[in-house]
């Protein structure tokens, strides 16, 4: 079927009138829909739900039954023989004083471990979403640069071809003008490719088909870091998740020896029992069961080594991962920097000079005093340090979105 003119109208009307993509207003979506973010949501709450459990006594025992004399049905012999009862017996677990508050300490600890976790999946895909927000910018970017090349290299090839065809310019330099332009349209193809794999992207982590429709981000410039390299490792040893849960395992661990030491100390279980002996009087019975710590050599002093090698492992790993962070944030740091840095240079000097220059040797090609190279090399001149620039303004924004996931600190918005 053939679709008119108007058709194609009006989908070009829409998609014009496609709102532009906030990057706000994707981070909300993701905190409220994302699966993995939901996913760690659950089993925060789940940890949440242990402190109590573990911190409660034991449930009692309550226990029914009869001793018959004569034959084993209920009452035989009740009341005549004095062996002969009903009764009920109920009993209790009552842990060392102590035991339980640390079994509680030890779930809490568990849960504040879990939140840090929630946090740092919450960062994570954040930070992804961000850096694949500002991959979808530079391709939208990218798109526009080579368009506008690929127009002033029609241009030159207009010129190029005008003068081939009087004789003025030989005809290589009408093929290079060509090899040029389909060099161009590949990029276009390729930057195509990456603006569709980023929307899908988004689009995944928001919790949505892939093919949804996305709108275009907005012109951005990129900002100077707000923050020097010594603030961002001092927030980060406070805010970093990764070293805020390593913290907390290390205080479980050193909880759990407390818990070791306490386990030497015997639990006792509490009984007491009512009987019916019929027409002779009741008895009663009160018992207590203790725990003979016999085997301590064999158990409990293996349990406080073990209790004890976790504190120190678990000393080990956070000190390794306080390295391993203010490594990475150090260099995500210098690349921010060093990105702002030659995106400054590309914009306030190299462009404006190699414009200048492409400006110049067209107008002298145009009157025959410069060669065809002379201007190409201008022209590509031109295009890779528009290239280069939008190459350091996205790894200037991706070098930010990694030190926000590992300082916790916004440093964009």
């Amino acid at each position: 079927m053939r679709t008119s003119p108007l058709v194609f109208f009006l989908a070009a009307a829409v998609g014009a009138a496609e709102p532009p993509l906030q990057l706000h207003q994707l981070v909300e979506d993701a905190l409220a829909h994302n699966p993995e973010i939901l996913a760690a949501q659950k089993r925060l709450e789940e940890a949440r739900q242990r402190p109590a459990q573990r911190s409660a006594l034991p449930d009692p025992t309550v226990s029914f039954g009869w001793n018959g004399n004569g034959n084993p049905l209920p009452g035989a012999g009740l009341g005549t023989q004095p062996t002969a009862n009903i009764g009920v017996m109920a009993s209790q677990e009552f842990p060392w004083p102590g035991k339980l508050r640390l079994r509680g300490d030890i779930a809490r600890r568990e849960a504040e471990t879990e939140a840090e976790e929630y946090r740092a999946v919450e960062l994570n895909v954040v930070s992804r979403l961000k850096q694949a927000y500002h991959r979808l910018h530079h391709a939208y970017q990218m798109q526009g640069v080579l368009e506008r090349n690929r127009d002033l290299l029609r241009n030159l090839l207009s010129v190029t071809e005008a003068r081939y065809s009087v004789g003025k310019a030989p005809q290589q330099d009408v093929f290079k003008a060509q090899t040029q332009l389909s060099v161009i349209e590949t990029r276009v193809i390729q930057m195509e490719r990456e603006r569709h794999a980023r929307a899908a992207e988004i689009n995944t982590l928001l919790d949505r088909r892939p093919d949804s429709p996305l709108g275009q981000p907005p012109d951005e410039k990129a900002d100077t870091i707000g923050f020097t390299l010594e603030d961002l490792e001092a927030k980060a040893g406070e805010a970093a998740p990764e070293l805020r849960r390593d913290r907390k395992m290390l205080e479980r661990a050193e909880t759990a020896l407390n818990l070791a030491h306490k386990d030497y100390y015997p639990d006792a279980t509490l009984n007491a029992g009512y009987y019916n002996m019929g027409a002779m009087p009741p008895m009663y019975m009160f018992r207590a069961d203790v725990k003979v710590p016999i085997y301590y050599r064999r158990k409990q002093r293996a349990a406080e080594t073990e209790q004890a090698e976790g504190i120190a492992e678990a000393r080990r790993t956070y000190e390794a991962a306080s390295q391993a962070l203010l490594y990475r944030i150090k260099d995500d740091y210098l690349t921010a920097q060093t990105a702002s840095k030659l995106m400054e240079i590309y914009d306030k000097t190299i462009l404006p000079q190699a414009r200048f220059a492409v400006d110049s040797s067209l107008a002298s090609y145009e009157n025959g005093t410069t060669d065809f190279l002379n201007v190409l090399n201008n022209y590509m001149a031109v295009f890779d340090a528009e290239m280069n620039y939008h190459e350091q303004m996205q790894e200037f924004h991706l070098a930010l979105a990694r030190l926000e996931e590992l300082t916790g600190v916004e440093l964009m918005h």
